[in-house]
């Protein structure tokens, strides 16, 4: 602590006012606010490793010269085991998302409009955060590689399967372990890997931007970790829905930084790494939990395995001895009383008695319907031509949107797409490329979330959305089809597609699991 204080006073040449020490959590360093006399304030931190202290220092000050939102390194001890940094204040993500945890996993506007930042900002620090870093100065080692994978499923094993007392086949399990190490090194990356990337380590000024703090463990690796280890974050509570969104956040703001896989390989990729580090997190609450007996941890672990038993409904992952162990796990005595999700919301939010989000009476009359609660909500899109009228409501509720799609450069007036339509890709490209289509659906696409969120939380059961152009046959069909995809993917409702002129139909079949 001496040491501590001279480091502060040489730094700032007095002695501080005031000086308190912070809560600790899973890390063996010390923290201390430490005040001026004129009410300004640093963060003293004491560590036992200089490897892990050297490592956060020195990828402090290279985020520093990129201008990434972190704590800035203002004095370091000639042992290193002593540093000063900036004050980012106390009020961390977690502690500002504490309402919508309470309540369950219901999170208010204001607490998605932190995580939507959040999220959105992760994929700057991985990607331009990179850029120039010397890897060789991260600990414990420079690159996720194979080795690091098979520690962590071991630390799993042994830190906390084994503490269950739950038999097993050692011998097959480690054959599942190589293969699930195999899958999850088989893509190179040069992206920055977090680690820890969890609402803990979030702090946020006073006008809630997100500032990033505890990357001293980050390395070379897959991007997909960090974004698995945010969302499925044990105690948060998420909805499934809501990490569907937040997922969809962080996929297009990576886009403003990398070439991105396809939709498909993103979801499946990441589908590996939140089961690999479900088992992780299990394998830290095991350590620190039963072993170390911080409450904390132990608390955590309830929230992980239904995380677990969720993960094992999907039936997606090739490690048969593996995934049958997995499930006996989460049938064991000891997590059998584990609270299940409420499945009686279709916006898939857990129900609450908590009075923190009901409902004010200044919302009037108009939140309550005799059509209220029926549900499910089927949406219909309809591509059309307006020389042969609009398409007709068939449920009779008359409700819904046309769009005219005639404002954006129609590839009709050019010779090789003139046989072809919106589905085609020539015409896709052509489209895209122009980017006029892209500007009017980004519009509409705000619009119809709106409304379909709306309509899922009332139970309504029909919704219409018709597109229409000179033919029917490109603008409106690219911009009917790519709607009813983009609403399907968000919300896994069912959407019926109708293509009127083209005598094309197609249904998309709700998502049971969503």
């Amino acid at each position: 602590m001496q040491q501590l204080l001279r480091l502060y006073q040489e730094y700032t040449g007095n002695t501080p006012a005031n000086m308190q020490q912070l809560e600790g959590a899973g890390s063996n360093r010390a923290y201390y606010r430490l005040w001026a006399a004129d009410g300004s304030s640093m963060i003293g931190v004491i560590g036992t490793s200089r490897d892990e202290n050297h490592a956060f220092v020195y990828l402090s000050r290279h985020f520093t010269s990129k201008q990434l939102p972190v704590p800035q390194i203002l004095a370091v001890s000639n042992d290193e085991l002593r540093y000063l940094q900036t004050d980012l204040g106390a009020t961390s993500l977690f502690g500002a998302l504490h309402g919508g945890r309470e309540a369950g996993g219901r999170y208010n506007v204001q607490e998605k409009k932190l995580l939507v930042n959040t999220i959105r900002q992760l994929p700057n620090m991985q990607i331009r955060g990179a850029e120039g870093l010397d890897f060789s100065q991260c600990y414990p080692q420079p690159e996720f590689d194979r080795n690091s994978v098979l520690f962590d499923l071991n630390y799993f094993k042994y830190c906390f399967l084994k503490a269950t007392e739950l038999d097993f086949h050692e011998l097959k399990l480690e054959a599942n372990f190589h293969l699930f190490a195999k899958e999850l090194t088989s893509e190179n990356s040069n992206a920055f890997l977090y680690r820890d990337f969890q609402a803990r380590n979030v702090m946020l000024d006073a006008k809630g931007n997100p500032y990033f703090i505890d990357f001293q463990g980050g390395r070379k690796g897959p991007f997909y970790y960090d974004v698995a280890s945010f969302l499925w974050q044990a105690s948060a509570k998420y909805p499934n829905k809501l990490r569907r969104e937040l997922v969809l956040e962080y996929y297009e703001a990576l886009k403003n930084y990398t070439e991105v896989p396809s939709v498909r390989h993103f979801v499946d990729r990441l589908s590996q790494f939140v089961l690999f580090r479900t088992l992780q997190v299990l394998g830290a609450y095991g350590f620190r939990g039963y072993f170390e007996q911080k409450k904390h941890f132990i608390q955590s672990i309830p929230p992980a395995i239904q995380n677990l038993r969720e993960l094992l409904k999907l039936n997606c992952f090739p490690y048969p001895y593996m995934m049958e162990m997995l499930q006996r796990l989460t049938e064991l005595p000891q997590f059998a009383q584990i609270e299940q999700p409420a499945q009686n919301r279709s916006d898939g939010y857990k129900t609450t008695d908590s009075n923190v989000y009901q409902a004010h009476p200044q919302d009037g009359p108009a939140t309550f319907s005799k059509y209220d609660g029926k549900g499910p909500l089927v949406v219909k899109v309809f591509s059309f031509s307006f020389r042969k009228g609009i398409p007709e409501d068939e449920s009779g509720n008359g409700g819904g949107y046309v769009f005219d799609c005639r404002s954006t450069h129609n590839p009709g007036r050019y010779e090789p797409y003139k046989q072809l339509t919106g589905l085609d890709e020539p015409v896709i490209r052509f489209l895209e490329d122009d980017g006029e289509i892209l500007t009017f659906l980004d519009s509409i696409y705000k619009l119809a979330d709106a409304h379909v969120r709306r309509y899922i939380q009332r139970g309504f059961t029909s919704l219409m959305f018709c597109f229409g152009c000179t033919g029917g046959q490109h603008r409106s069909v690219y911009s009917a089809q790519h709607l009813a995809e983009h609403l399907h993917q968000k919300f896994g409702i069912e959407v019926h597609i109708e293509h009127r002129e083209q005598g094309i139909r197609q249904i998309l079949e709700a998502d049971t699991k969503a």
